[in-house]
C-alpha cells in the first residue's frame, strides 16, 4: 500500500472569484474534476407567464473547494477565481473544517425554508440538535434573529448559515 504524503491530503478552502462568476468557476472546477461547492439555493421566482427556477448563490464571490496542493494551484490558473481566504498574519490558506462543511452541504440539501448566509459575527448560540422534519440530525446553535428562534450553523472565518426553526424542532446537545 502507497503511501499518500500527508502534505497530499485534500483540504476545504474559500476562494474567491469574480463578481458574477460563481456559476462559471464551479462549472469550470467540476470540468477538472476538481471537487468543489457553491452554497447556493433554488428559489422559484414567478414570472407573468410561468415559474422559473433560479439558484440564488448565497454568499457572493466566494467557492469552497476540496483540494491537494496540486489542485489548489490549478483553481487559481482560473483567470475568474481571484485568491484563497487567509487569515490576517498567515501565509497559507484557511482550512475550513469538514465537519462544518460537510454540516452546511446538509443543511441546504435538505432545508425547505430558505437559508440565509450572515457574515457578521452572531452571538453565540446554545447548542442544539434537529430531532424533527427534514433536517433531522443537524447539529447546530439556536440563536434568535430578529424576533424569530433560528438555527445557525458556523463556518470558521467566513460567517453564519442560518434558516428559521420552531425551537420544538431541537434539542439541546450536552457539552462534551
Amino acid at each position: 500500500m502507497s503511501h499518500l504524503h500527508h502534505t497530499d491530503k485534500r483540504k476545504w478552502l474559500a476562494a474567491y472569484t469574480r463578481m458574477h462568476h460563481e456559476k462559471k468557476v464551479r462549472d469550470r472546477l467540476t470540468d477538472m474534476g476538481i471537487e468543489n461547492f457553491l452554497p447556493v439555493q433554488i428559489e422559484e421566482r414567478q414570472w407573468s407567464d410561468r415559474k422559473k427556477k433560479v439558484e440564488k448563490v448565497l454568499i457572493s464571490m466566494m467557492i469552497f473547494v476540496h483540494v491537494n496542493v496540486e489542485e489548489q494551484r490549478r483553481v487559481l490558473e482560473l483567470p475568474a477565481v481571484l485568491r484563497y481566504l487567509v487569515l490576517r498574519g498567515d501565509h497559507v490558506p484557511a482550512e475550513i473544517p469538514t465537519k462544518q462543511m460537510d454540516q452546511f452541504r446538509f443543511m441546504l440539501d435538505n432545508s425547505e425554508s430558505s437559508v440565509n448566509f450572515n457574515t457578521s459575527d452572531l452571538q453565540l448560540g446554545q447548542q442544539v440538535r434537529v430531532i424533527k422534519g427534514t433536517l433531522k440530525g443537524l447539529v447546530g446553535e439556536l440563536v434568535t434573529i430578529k424576533g424569530k428562534s433560528n438555527i445557525a450553523i458556523r463556518i470558521d472565518k467566513i460567517g453564519c448559515a442560518t434558516i428559521e426553526m420552531d425551537a420544538s424542532f431541537v434539542e439541546p446537545v450536552p457539552n462534551d
